[in-house]
Formats: C-alpha cells, sequence, structure tokens
C-alpha cells in the first residue's frame, strides 16, 4: 500500500466527522452562511441597491432580493466583466468560468478565492468519503485520469477567464499531480478527437484505477480504446476501480458504458455547476446526493409548479419535504444573489438532505453539456425558414443521438413540413449554422470534434398528430415538447411512422 492510500484514510475519518455538525443541523450551518454572506457583502454595490443592512431574517432577505437567473443579473455581471470592483462581491474574482450562452451568448460566472473551495474541496471530499464508507484507497496509488476541458485561460480586465473544468485543472492538490494524465500539453489541445488520440497514447499503457469524466466524453475515450486494442477496458486497464462523472443525465450512457468496461465498478456521481458544487454522492449504499450546506451556499428552493408564478415560494433546507421536485436557487461567496440555476431537484432524504437530480426547469437538450434551449431552436427554424420561404413547417421536435451506430453523435431534428425546403441540405445547414452561432458550447462540441452537425428527418404529414393520439395527448393543451434530453419522444415517432 503506498503513501497516498496510507494518509488518505485519516484524512477521510477527519473529513466525515467535521461533517457531522451540518449533517445533522443543517438549518443552522445554513443561517450561518446566510448572515455571512449578507455581511461579508456589504460594502458591495448589490448590498447598498438591495437594502442588506436592513436584512436580518431570512424572510428580509427574501423581501429584498428577487429570484433571477442569468439574463437578470446580467447588468450587475457585466460591471464585474468590465472591471469594476465590489459590484456582486468585495473587490474582483479570481476567475471567470466561461459557460455555455443562453439567448445572450456566453455566461461569465465569476469565482472568487472564498468561492473556490467549494469547487476545489467538495471534489475532494466526495473521493475521501468513498474512501471512508468503502476503506478503499489503493486507487490513489495508481494513474488517475480526469477528462476535462483545456486549463489554457484568456483574460478579461485582468482576470483569468476559461471552462471551469480547466480552471479547477490549476487547483488539483499537489499529492495527486504526479499521478495525473493526461499531461499538461494534452489537455491543452482543441480539437477532441486529437486531444482524444494524445490522451490514449499517455494512458493506454499506464495502470489507471481512477477515470472521471462527462459521460459521453468517457465513452467516446472507451470505444476509441477499443477500436485501436480490440479489448474490453477492464482488460486494457485491470486496475480500473472507479468512474467518477456528473454534468449530464448518466442514464442514457450507463448500460453502454459499463458494457465498455466489461464489469462492474463503484462509481461517484457528481453535481457540479460553474456557479457552485451543489452535491455529491457521498454513499455507495444510500441513494442520493449529499447537498453541501456548509460550503459557501445558502440555498432556496422554488416549488416547480409555482416558479412561473409571481410570487412562488422560497423554502430553506428546513422547508422542504421529500418527493416534491424543486428548482434550485443559490445564493454564494461569488456574489451570486437569487440566482436561479435552473435546474430540478427532489429531496430522498432529510437525514442528511440527499437530493436526486431530475432536469431543468425548462425543456432543453443537454447531453453532451451544451444547454440549447427552446428559444434558440425556434430561432433556428426560424432563420433557415427565411432563407427559403416558401417553407412551412407544421411540427417539430429535437433530440440527441448519443450513440449512433456509426460516426460522431449528433442532435437530430424531427421536422413535419407542410412545404419542404427546395433544397433539404441547405436547410439543414441553415438550421447548424444558426443554432451555433446562438450557442457558444454548441459550437464548441462541433469545432472540437465531439458532436457533428445536426441531422434532419422529414416526417409525413400527420406524424405528429398520430403520435400524440396513440399517447393518448391529442388536443389543444398537450403541447409536443420542442426539446428532450433522451430520445424517448423522437423514437415514438419515427416508430409510429414505420
Amino acid at each position: 500500500m503506498g503513501i497516498r492510500s496510507i494518509f488518505s484514510k485519516p484524512l477521510a475519518r477527519w473529513v466525515r466527522q467535521r461533517q457531522q455538525p451540518w449533517r445533522e443541523q443543517p438549518g443552522e450551518a445554513q443561517q450561518r452562511w446566510l448572515h455571512h454572506l449578507v455581511s461579508r457583502a456589504k460594502n458591495t454595490q448589490f448590498s447598498r441597491d438591495h437594502h442588506f443592512a436592513d436584512i436580518q431574517t431570512v424572510a428580509d432577505f427574501r423581501q429584498a432580493v428577487p429570484i433571477r437567473d442569468y439574463e437578470l443579473l446580467k447588468p450587475y455581471v457585466e460591471r464585474v466583466v468590465h472591471g469594476e470592483p465590489d459590484i456582486l462581491w468585495p473587490g474582483k474574482p479570481a476567475y471567470f468560468a466561461k459557460t455555455s450562452g443562453t439567448t445572450s451568448g456566453t455566461k461569465y460566472i465569476p469565482l472568487t478565492k472564498e468561492s473556490l473551495p467549494n469547487h476545489i474541496n467538495s471534489a475532494r471530499d466526495a473521493l475521501l468519503c468513498y474512501i471512508d464508507e468503502t476503506g478503499k484507497s489503493a486507487f490513489l496509488d495508481q494513474k488517475l485520469i480526469f477528462l476535462s476541458g483545456s486549463p489554457e485561460l484568456e483574460q478579461k480586465a485582468g482576470i483569468y477567464t476559461g471552462r471551469l473544468s480547466g480552471i479547477v485543472n490549476h487547483h488539483v492538490p499537489a499529492y495527486l499531480r504526479s499521478n495525473q494524465l493526461p499531461s499538461y500539453e494534452t489537455n491543452t489541445i482543441d480539437d477532441w478527437e486529437t486531444k482524444l488520440d494524445r490522451i490514449i497514447d499517455e494512458t493506454i499503457d499506464q495502470p489507471m484505477s481512477l477515470i472521471s469524466g462527462i459521460p459521453p466524453w468517457v465513452q467516446m475515450y472507451f470505444d476509441r480504446i477499443q477500436a485501436r486494442t480490440g479489448k474490453a477496458i477492464k482488460d486494457v486497464f485491470p486496475q480500473f476501480s472507479l468512474f467518477v462523472y456528473g454534468g449530464v443525465n448518466f442514464e442514457p450512457y450507463r448500460a453502454r458504458l459499463f458494457e465498455s468496461i466489461g464489469k462492474r465498478i463503484d462509481s461517484i456521481e457528481t453535481y457540479p455547476a460553474s456557479e457552485g458544487f451543489i452535491a455529491y454522492q457521498d454513499s455507495q449504499e444510500a441513494k442520493g446526493l449529499l447537498l453541501l450546506v456548509d460550503s459557501g451556499i445558502f440555498f432556496e428552493f422554488i416549488p416547480a409548479e409555482q416558479y412561473f408564478s409571481e410570487n412562488p415560494s422560497r423554502l430553506t433546507v428546513d422547508e422542504v419535504e421529500l418527493g416534491v421536485n424543486y428548482a434550485v436557487v443559490i445564493n454564494n461567496n461569488a456574489g451570486l444573489w437569487g440566482y436561479s440555476l435552473g435546474d430540478t431537484v427532489k429531496f430522498v432524504s432529510r437525514n442528511p438532505h440527499r437530493i436526486v437530480v431530475t432536469g431543468r426547469i425548462k425543456h432543453f437538450i443537454s447531453a453532451f453539456g451544451e444547454h440549447v434551449i427552446g428559444e434558440e431552436v425556434e430561432k433556428a427554424l426560424q432563420y433557415a425558414m427565411q432563407q427559403q420561404p416558401g417553407t412551412e413547417v407544421i411540427e417539430f421536435t429535437v433530440a440527441p443521438m448519443v450513440s449512433p451506430t456509426e460516426g460522431l453523435p449528433y442532435h437530430e431534428w424531427l421536422i413535419e413540413f407542410a412545404q419542404p425546403p427546395t433544397d433539404a441540405a441547405r436547410f439543414a445547414h441553415d438550421l447548424n449554422s444558426h443554432l451555433a452561432k446562438l450557442n457558444v458550447y454548441y459550437d464548441d462540441l462541433m469545432q472540437g470534434n465531439i458532436l457533428r452537425p445536426l441531422v434532419m428527418t422529414p416526417l409525413p404529414r400527420g406524424a405528429f398528430q398520430q403520435y400524440m393520439k396513440a399517447q393518448g395527448k391529442l388536443g389543444g393543451q398537450n403541447k409536443v415538447p420542442r426539446l428532450s434530453n433522451d430520445r424517448a419522444l423522437a423514437d415514438g415517432l419515427l416508430a409510429v411512422m414505420r
């Protein structure tokens, strides 16, 4: 047993012991964080605009700070991006996490010196909880791979800016750097397929024990290794024993990924976001992810059915109920106030508070982390129709094709035309190019050869009507989702038409 695995066990025990107070009394931990956040931000512009000096209770805070998504908080963020200090949080951020945009393009999420431990320590503690529960630590003595974005950073107003995974890569603990793969040079390669080949060159003959990444990226890594070797992953990496994942819904990938591995191994699910590390799987036995109530974030939860109402309920961790779908709102030590993540969760335990991620408050596609939203696909379709004015569309939906029989994954657009375009190939090209302009991350995935351009599947007249009738949902109150994060609707449509 190596030195890392030996010393990790007492560290793991210490971390779990330090967690006990907030696991048992999450409400008290959250109250402390609310008071700390409000007090720490007292000299910021946001504090002055929202009368933080008068806030004494949770009710005061709810009255003073409205719920906002990125678009509504953007006027403050733009001032930070332009270099103004003391706007959302004292001073300036240490980093901006550059993430996928909505209708406004790229988002810049501030990360501060105070908020970085939430990202760094939470990832570490997920592993330590696993070690403490299972006693398994030998994986730390072998090679570990973190499939992530490039660690190369640019600057905006003197503030380092990049993808969250690339930023976090700069803060991997020193004791793990010596056995971390891939190399920094390989990690900075922009083209994903080129990068993937280099990663395989560096790892294929190494004793890999832990592999971490977004599931579709990991699957592509496995596919490429199997194509090169003709072997199952367990035979290429006999010591591979732990898979760490997060970022997208794992279920579409689970069966194929474990089939590629060729054996059952332990896994740890995490719930990181650019805005904050929300939760992680702290037990191989218990269902759900441990909500991190003592990590720089004051949480609020809005019942999903109330989210779009004028005055929705805003609940603390002490007020939530099991099995209810909630939209997640965070207030954190990076200066995000009343910030709606857009994610929905359900609590599966209140002792301690554990959650499962149930989706987004709006329809979306993020099978690869692209976060394509309804407004973007509708604008892309409108643009393509304008290029061929005679085109008429009855109905459409978009779904991901995660595991095609050949080639790269893609988005499939299933469209029922009243009048088809005169040039179908050009129409599909216009759809794809305009969507890439509207959504930066979708464009990044294609530029990096992770996705190929969309595939358009014309459907015969009456296709959607027949599908809705078959589902017992034919009627004006039942709308076809523009976007799905799985293929249930798409495959159902295709099955009806066979």
